[in-house]
């Protein structure tokens, strides 16, 4: 069953040989090609090297290409997998510390909140690249799995403006679940059912079953706050459980920059947080963490190498959706997963244009959404205050209608919650200066917010956010551990 995988963003290289050996635990794909792209070679270089060593290891017929011309990859593929981050950590970094400056406090920003609306304004241009590329030379009929944040917006641009059959995919739903299984005490996840349905990283278990028991609000509240480690990590999250009465799927620092509730007092910040790991609520976490490991390749890379060689064990197959799709589309063997989609009436009190995550069935005859379901109103109100922030960001992004994308900022929550709207303004205007590079379609706009951030009239504060930890090397990061291990 020999066909065409290519894999945009590839030099992401721990998650690219994740969903490569996932593919190749399904017997049927043991003579795929993947076509890798990228625009670093370097990291091209070291992908292709890891992959063609798990192949001859392994002894199968499977194939490896790494180029950075895109179109040249996405020939004949029938299916593209997407994994990239638009202008990296050098634009990642202006999302963090310019909002900052105007009192708006981020865990993340990769969804929505400043930092993701802007995200999403660098990557929709590139997404509906890859959907022309998509349409014009890849196998007819070919689908694209988008892995890349912001989820919503990108899956919304691709499928709306893009033309090409999209799914988003993530994995917020398997790491709730698993945590849940645990505090309920439960041999392994598979001893759990549920039904878990919102928009990406604001997914609610509607419903839960552990061996064919329901579970209540009261029990699962009681579960989390006697768990010795999740009780003090996700207080946000627990907290959102007892008011709304269903757990989210996302980490306790991700929820806390969707709601206007948590972060927007200083003083508030660390009430909430917890500093074990960025995850949990740190100020810009997870662009320190991204910071301090952006090169673990690089001095891993010949260990990485050597357990490529090893064989690939089928019953370590990851619970990442990729591989599970495509099997089910190939094969035929049904799968249940998660899926961002159109809704079109999926839930039914959640608008039909908004991109939600959902369950659903994959076969032969493609993927198909559980329909018919209405989430709390609670949770529908909270997932319709993003959802209208994602339908303007979307539309401001494919028209360069900077006052679109003023009012997408401004109608966030969390924005809303801590920023005037002056304040919104120049933010924006400083936003999309310094991100000109990467944002074509508001180059006729630069010009005149440059003049006007030369005449501003909103002071700014130097701040580093409620909940700061100091950006460490790599280096010194293992020293830690090692030295946390010869402790004991």
């Amino acid at each position: 069953m020999g066909f065409k995988i290519a894999i945009i963003g590839a030099g992401s290289i721990g998650f690219t040989k994740k969903l490569a050996t996932d593919i190749l635990c399904v017997p049927e794909f043991h003579d795929v090609e993947f076509a890798l792209t990228d625009i670093s070679e370097r990291n091209l270089g070291m992908i292709r090297d890891i992959l063609q060593r798990m192949i001859e290891a392994n002894r199968l017929p499977a194939r490896v290409t790494a180029t950075t011309d895109r179109r040249r990859a996405l020939e004949g593929a029938r299916y593209v997998i997407s994994c990239v981050r638009v202008g990296g950590l050098e634009a990642y970094a202006d999302d963090i510390a310019i909002p900052l400056k105007y009192g708006i406090d981020q865990c993340v920003g990769d969804t929505i909140c400043a930092g993701g609306i802007l995200y999403g304004q660098r990557n929709i241009p590139v997404i509906l690249d890859f959907c022309k590329d998509i349409r014009e030379v890849a196998a007819p009929g070919a689908k694209f799995l988008n892995y890349a944040n912001p989820m919503a917006m990108n899956t919304w641009a691709a499928i709306e403006y893009g033309k090409v059959d999209t799914v988003g995919l993530c994995h917020g739903v398997q790491h709730g679940a698993e945590q849940i299984a645990e505090v309920l005490g439960a041999g392994s996840v598979a001893e759990l059912d549920y039904v878990c349905s919102g928009i990406n990283h604001q997914t609610w278990f509607i419903d839960l079953r552990l061996n064919g028991r329901k579970i209540g609000k009261d029990e699962l509240v009681a579960a989390f706050e006697a768990h010795p480690v999740y009780s003090q990590q996700e207080k946000l999250r627990i907290d959102v459980l007892k008011r709304f009465g269903v757990y989210s799927t996302e980490s306790n620092g991700h929820l806390s920059e969707y709601l206007p509730w948590y972060r927007k007092r200083p003083e508030e910040i660390a009430r909430w947080i917890d500093m074990s790991d960025w995850i949990h609520g740190e100020t810009g976490g997870y662009l320190r963490y991204s910071i301090e490991t952006r090169n673990w390749f690089e001095s891993d890379f010949p260990q990485f190498l050597e357990s490529a060689g090893k064989p690939i064990e089928a019953t370590r197959r990851s619970n990442e959706h990729a591989s599970h799709i495509l099997e089910a589309l190939e094969t035929g063997r049904a799968y249940r997963g998660h899926f961002n989609v159109k809704n079109n009436g999926v839930i039914a009190n959640l608008p039909a244009d908004a991109i939600i995550e959902s369950p659903g069935f994959v076969d032969r005859f493609g993927i198909n959404m559980v329909s018919g379901i209405t989430l709390p109103e609670a949770c529908a109100a909270t997932c319709m205050a993003s959802i209208n922030v994602q339908r303007m960001a979307v539309h401001a992004a494919i028209s360069g209608d900077i006052d679109l994308l003023k009012l997408a900022v401004l109608h966030d929550p969390l924005v809303g919650a801590v920023a005037t709207p002056e304040e919104v303004w120049q933010m924006v205007d400083e936003m999309v200066v310094a991100g000109a590079r990467w944002l074509p379609q508001y180059a006729h706009a630069v010009p005149a917010a440059r003049e006007r951030l030369a005449n501003a009239k909103v002071k700014t504060r130097e701040w580093a956010g409620s909940a700061r930890r100091e950006v460490r090397s790599l280096d010194e990061i293992r020293a830690e551990k090692t030295a946390m291990k010869k402790a004991g």
